[in-house]
């Protein structure tokens, strides 16, 4: 790992730690954590990570399927489910503010809240990413055929949950830390150093900033195609309460550093793999 990364590291800690430090309060109670990472479904979403793993090979040029079965035995290995789980609770643990656990916690037991979970868990783990893409994507065309007003209440639903910008800077990080953990490893023969990589994702954030609205907007109507238009606006104003946007905040922040840092290590084993010969 280089310095710039370690120190990434070191930011992401300070940064996650202001976020604790409106109040001064930090949530201490296992117990408590853990019900909020099963009531919010935090838990789930961090599983969900193993999914995107697929994806990871497309970076330097291969399919997850070069691999064959050793693929699936590594990410089963390094996107160990209770490992996640734990590297999330170490992080909320220090930093998590107990008001905002609360006021998210509230929320997501109500009636509406424990619908939206449900929703959402399923969305998360449905292996078929194209299948879902492209229904989202209907329903978005379906929408603007009528004229709905229920597109702009999902774009505020996406909105509420992350900032596009830090979204955007998160996805090149951990795009960065792969890429550099795999040519530390000998995977690949980067010829660039870490800076000019930065500068070439850089470049790249236009098509990514229109790819991240299209991805959003579809996946959010067919998340929430069960839930009526007077639902969506309900929740769109729950994410948008100060308390909820801080809580979002901070997930993401810890689920791209676990992404990252699960990454980094998937990169570090794959000098051991190799490509399969199966027919």
């Amino acid at each position: 790992m280089t310095a710039l990364i370690r120190n990434y590291a070191l930011v992401l800690m300070v940064a996650l730690m202001g976020v604790a430090a409106a109040t001064g309060v930090r949530a201490s109670n296992l117990d408590r954590l853990e019900a909020f990472m099963e009531v919010t479904g935090f838990d789930v979403a961090l599983e969900s990570i193993r999914l995107s793993a697929e994806t990871a090979p497309n970076m330097i040029g291969l399919e997850a399927d070069d691999f064959g079965t050793e693929w699936t035995r590594l990410v089963e290995e390094v996107f160990d489910t209770e490992q996640m789980h734990s590297m999330a609770i170490d992080i909320l643990s220090q930093t998590l503010d107990e008001e905002n656990l609360n006021h998210a916690v509230e929320f997501y037991a109500s009636a509406l809240g424990q619908r939206l979970v449900l929703a959402e868990n399923a969305s998360h783990m449905k292996e078929d990413e194209q299948l879902k893409t492209e229904s989202g994507e209907a329903i978005v065309a379906g929408l603007l055929q009528l004229g709905s007003p229920r597109l702009e209440e999902l774009k505020r639903l996406n909105n509420a949950t992350g900032s596009e910008d830090a979204s955007i800077r998160a996805i090149q990080e951990v795009q960065v830390r792969f890429l550099m953990a795999a040519a530390s490893a000998g995977v690949i023969d980067l010829r660039m150093d870490e800076e000019d990589l930065r500068e070439s994702l850089k470049s790249q954030e236009g098509e990514m900033r229109l790819s991240m609205q299209r991805s959003a907007l579809s996946g959010s109507a067919y998340t929430y195609q069960a839930f009526s238009d007077d639902e969506i606006t309900a929740y769109a104003d729950a994410l948008e309460n100060p308390k909820m946007r801080q809580v979002y905040e901070l997930m993401n922040a810890v689920q791209f550093e676990i992404m990252a840092n699960r990454y980094e290590a998937v990169a570090q084993r794959m000098q051991s793999l190799r490509p399969s010969q199966d027919l």
